[in-house]
């Protein structure tokens, strides 16, 4: 249910109001062009609202009201297919906080797949199936090569399982694409994916997470063409092997046919709006950078009846945001990779990231290392100074991006623990096997880190080293340095296990490889005169 909607004594979940222009005009374009068999892209173009005007040529307007689960349920349930597959698209920038608790119960899907190899593959509800997968987006946001992130899956995969608590614990996790819309990686997989399943797939996750703009690259674009390629490549295929929708479904998915097609939902029983005609090259969602641009559904079908993608509104995210002023709004996203720099945070002072956080160290006589990948400023100072810029008691040089009211909401978001070992990454050539090769138990320290995530905006690496003696005399428990974090009313901010980023991104300090040096000329000359004075007579 949208919020702030009530529910109509019928039952039934109500529509926005500001969309029913938008879907009677839909109707009347789809009205208008049924006696058109041609589904080459020549139809009329469907019209836009002023909203969607506003988005496209002034990169403005006005985000909508984030629907509720049970809106998105409702949806899914109004599917005319008899297979529907849930796509939970997951944010890079702060992964794993853009996951959506308990989504596979609360949609009543297929439960994830244990590591028991006599489970059930599949499972039916009401003569239907529904599966999901992980799709993790602007991977590019993690590191600069295809080849490192590739290598950075297992990590993924643990940090998902943990996030997924006591239910992730035995799942396989086979089915997570780490993709980039922008870099072209891993698309092709998703949308061969996408066309070999069929039936409906359903794009599902929070606001600002790349969803519209992952859609236009894993759309089956030429779906047409595809059919006939499939046809053409079965050997003697029979007489009636045309591009009809039966041979078309036969071909595809078989589960598919016609017959297993549920009867689809009027326009005032369900929030999905009627089906779109088909075409080739169909017209994409509305990229913008305001959150909730996704007013209502998105259905686009493919491959001739075989299947449709739908773009689904994204849930309610942090609305860091509101607390942020109106022109520094959009540099609260993480759009493009960020190259940080390393902070040095001693003892008596914090970190503070352009006056909306703030990281203080609370453990004596440590230094800790601060790598913050946001797209906003950083800032070391005295502990004391930062709290009194933070709260907005004294005025500063420090350039802030907060609102003057933000300061007296300004909370402690949690104390975490740098509880995580980095030593064999972090000590280079003492511990790697082709160098010293020195084991990580004669070192006379320990490197501890972790990273605080920020929703939507980043997160920032901390790291620490902690001498062997001082964590004989502290005693068991007290080892790990511990930072206090605050934020506008201790929101947004989360904790979870080192990705070392630094580490692939970190600028080389040699001057790469040298030529071959020249050969020394001192007494070439010299040598010249003593040869030729011994060839003469």
């Amino acid at each position: 249910m949208f919020e702030g909607d009530a529910p109509e004594k019928s039952g039934r979940i109500p529509r926005a109001p500001f969309l029913a222009e938008v879907l009677d005009a839909s109707i009347t374009a789809k009205s208008s062009s049924q006696g058109n068999e041609d589904i080459t892209g020549r139809d009329v173009p469907m019209p836009i609202c002023n909203r969607c005007h506003h988005l496209l040529h002034h990169n403005g307007g006005q985000p909508i009201l984030h629907p509720s689960l049970q809106s998105i349920q409702s949806m899914i349930d109004a599917s005319p297919h008899s297979y529907n597959h849930i796509y939970h698209i997951l944010d890079a920038a702060d992964f794993p906080l853009s996951l959506i608790p308990q989504l596979q119960r609360r949609l009543d899907l297929m439960p994830p797949r244990p590591q028991n190899r006599r489970a059930k593959t599949r499972e039916y509800s009401q003569s239907r199936r529904a599966e999901m997968s992980f799709v993790i987006t602007r991977s590019d946001l993690l590191a600069p090569q295809k080849g490192q992130v590739d290598a950075l899956m297992p990590y993924l995969q643990q940090l998902l399982r943990d996030a997924l608590g006591s239910s992730g614990r035995d799942v396989r996790l086979g089915n997570i694409r780490c993709v980039s819309a922008k870099r072209g990686w891993w698309t092709k997989h998703v949308k061969n994916e996408i066309w070999q399943r069929g039936g409906g797939g359903w794009m599902v996750g929070k606001t600002n997470v790349g969803k519209s703009n992952l859609f236009e690259c894993i759309f089956p674009k030429g779906g047409q063409d595809r059919v006939i390629a499939e046809i053409d490549s079965t050997s003697n295929p029979p007489a009636h092997a045309t591009l009809g929708t039966s041979r078309t479904q036969k071909v595809a998915n078989p589960s598919e046919s016609p017959t297993s097609l549920r009867p689809a939902a009027t326009i005032d029983d369900s929030l999905l709006p009627p089906a779109q005609p088909e075409m080739r090259f169909p017209v994409m969602p509305t990229v913008s950078q305001l959150p909730g641009t996704t007013a209502s559904p998105i259905r686009i079908p493919f491959g001739n009846g075989k299947g449709e993608l739908i773009d689904l509104p994204g849930l309610a995210r942090g609305s860091l945001e509101d607390h942020v002023l109106e022109n520094f709004r959009a540099n609260t996203v993480m759009r493009r990779r960020v190259r940080p720099e390393q902070f040095v945070i001693k003892p008596s002072q914090s970190l503070l990231i352009s006056g909306l956080i703030r990281i203080t160290p609370t453990t004596p006589e440590i230094t800790v290392l601060a790598y913050p990948f946001v797209p906003l400023s950083a800032h070391v100072t005295s502990t004391d100074k930062a709290i009194a810029i933070h709260t907005q008691k004294s005025p500063s040089r420090v350039p802030t991006i907060v609102r003057p009211e933000v300061g007296p909401k300004v909370g402690l978001a949690g104390s975490y623990k740098l509880q995580w070992d980095v030593t064999k990454q972090r000590t280079g050539p003492l511990t790697s096997s082709s160098a010293a090769a020195l084991s990580t138990q004669i070192l006379p320290f320990v490197v501890f880190s972790t990273d605080i995530l920020i929703e939507g905006c980043g997160w920032i690496e901390l790291v620490a080293q902690v001498r062997k003696k001082d964590i004989q005399s502290t005693g068991a428990g007290k080892e790990h340095p511990v930072v206090e974090v605050w934020s506008p009313n201790g929101d947004y901010i989360a904790a979870r296990r080192p990705m070392n980023a630094w580490l692939l991104c970190k600028r080389k300090t040699g001057g790469g490889r040298r030529s071959r040096p020249r050969r020394s000329m001192k007494g070439v000359k010299k040598s010249w005169k003593i040869a030729m004075r011994n060839q003469s007579p």
